[in-house]
């Protein structure tokens, strides 16, 4: 009788086990599938990342970029932005860029298939490019990335198509055409390898809405990158965003600057392009930090509160077309990089940058990068702790009040404050050593050096090309 009650009893015992395995494994399952839909506060300490798969690894494939992704969490990754993953044109697919550019069928028959063209020069918006890989594999990359708390949008380029499309065939009206009939490329532009789109055409704009709303719908991206966005009608905008929007909560990034993109439930961030601008000139020493100071009191009195600003010191275009980070910005670099990251709203991270890129990555052809994890790898990751926990960095529809210190010409520097939370930036961008003005009063932390400090509402001497963060300690 005492065996029969202890075999009950370990069996009793198993099945609990049992019951409590199937539930700890349920509740991690249900975990990874529990992403809520993106929201302002998540907002607030995101960063975003440009994933350029084709050159990301020697392989180019979802496959490769998706094995990486839990790591980006450590930098503070919570958008990654895809360049276009869509099938490309064969007709007039691009080898070369800029006004001389060439088309890959005016060089010999062997050397064509190395020229893989432009992402931009789209031939459909419903497929995958077999560059990349399959459908299941990008599912993949989704699904992994939303276990991992990574929300992802699509580059879309609404203002053209490839050679190719089939709206070309089926749907000519959908073109600008000239007086000839004949479809034409963007106009002012380079851009032959494209076909320009008629917005006049209603009967485009819901098959173009259509097609974006497949990705939302069917297979479960966050929202949408759109490239030259202000080269599209604000009207097609206000037509289409609400209807993607019915469908679920959704991230829009508009590659415009236009206050009017960012109005009325539209985009939710634009550009900072005055700020690239600034940093550039600045780290170049073609410009003081007056031009600093401009940009962003021009950015307050034409952006409402809430809109959002990308800051950044690289993307795909300035690192292929105009130089990597070190050839514009220098010994500055490390300053701009944290610069992006402290200014009021949403810094990017390019691929390639947080392993310090150091060359220009080809446009057109294959190419790769190392992935040794160095300065900015460390850089990148002690910035975004601070960003995610520290509210003085608020950077979102929410962001963090940001006040200008004077410091005269050569010294860039602002406080930014939420509370009871203060993170202050101070950088000497000029060649000569400098005392500089520090109002603030009280216990902080000097970030970078992570040492205690006692500011006393003195100047203190920076060294040139030197930066310093201070962290409010309450």
């Amino acid at each position: 009788m005492k065996k029969i009650i202890l075999s009950l009893a370990i069996l009793t015992m198993f099945a609990c086990k049992e019951e409590q395995k199937q539930t700890e494994t349920k509740a991690v399952s249900e975990e990874k599938v529990a992403l809520k839909s993106i929201s302002d506060s998540v907002l607030e300490t995101a960063v975003i990342y440009e994933a350029n798969i084709r050159q990301y690894s020697p392989e180019g494939t979802f496959e490769q970029f998706t094995k990486d992704i839990p790591q980006l969490k450590q930098i503070g990754v919570k958008v990654i932005w895809l360049m276009p993953i869509f099938p490309i044109s064969e007709t007039k697919r691009k080898a070369t860029g800029g006004a001389d550019s060439k088309f890959a069928s005016e060089f010999p028959e062997a050397e064509q298939d190395k020229y893989l063209g432009s992402y931009y020069a789209v031939s459909d918006f419903t497929k995958i490019n077999p560059e990349f890989g399959t459908i299941e594999d990008f599912r993949t990359l989704l699904t992994t990335a939303h276990d991992n708390g990574i929300y992802v949008i699509l580059d879309w380029v609404p203002n053209h198509t490839g050679w190719d499309h089939t709206w070309l065939k089926t749907n000519p009206e959908f073109y600008t055409q000239n007086d000839k009939g004949e479809v034409v490329h963007p106009l002012d532009t380079d851009w032959t390898d494209v076909a320009d789109l008629n917005y006049d055409n209603q009967e485009m704009r819901k098959a173009m809405i259509k097609d974006m709303s497949y990705w939302l719908a069917e297979e479960g991206v966050d929202g949408f990158r759109c490239d030259v966005a202000g080269s599209v009608p604000t009207n097609f905008w206000q037509q289409a965003i609400p209807e993607l929007r019915a469908k679920k909560d959704i991230f829009m990034l508009a590659e415009a600057w236009e206050p009017e993109l960012l109005e009325d439930g539209l985009f939710d961030m634009g550009y900072g392009w005055d700020r690239h601008h600034a940093m550039n000139h600045i780290a170049k020493g073609d410009s003081d930090v007056s031009e600093w100071y401009t940009a962003m009191k021009t950015d307050a009195e034409r952006y409402a509160t809430n809109d959002i600003l990308m800051n950044f010191v690289t993307n795909h275009d300035e690192n292929s077309w105009n130089g990597t980070v070190k050839e514009r910005m220098g010994e500055a670099s490390e300053m701009m990089t944290t610069l992006s990251f402290l200014t009021p709203g949403m810094p990017l991270i390019y691929s390639g940058q947080e392993f310090d890129l150091d060359h220009r990555l080809l446009f057109f052809e294959k190419d790769s990068f190392p992935h040794s994890k160095g300065n900015t790898w460390a850089l990148l990751e002690k910035l975004a702790t601070l960003k995610q926990s520290n509210k003085a960095l608020y950077g979102g529809k929410a962001s963090a009040k940001y006040t200008p210190i004077d410091n005269g010409t050569a010294v860039l520097s602002f406080s930014r404050t939420n509370g009871g939370d203060e993170v202050v930036f101070i950088a000497n961008v000029s060649k000569a050593s400098v005392n500089a003005n520090l109002p603030q009063k009280g216990q902080y932390l000097d970030f970078m050096t992570n040492q205690m400090v006692v500011l006393k509402g003195e100047a203190i001497p920076l060294a040139a090309n030197e930066y310093k963060v201070f962290v409010k300690q309450n």
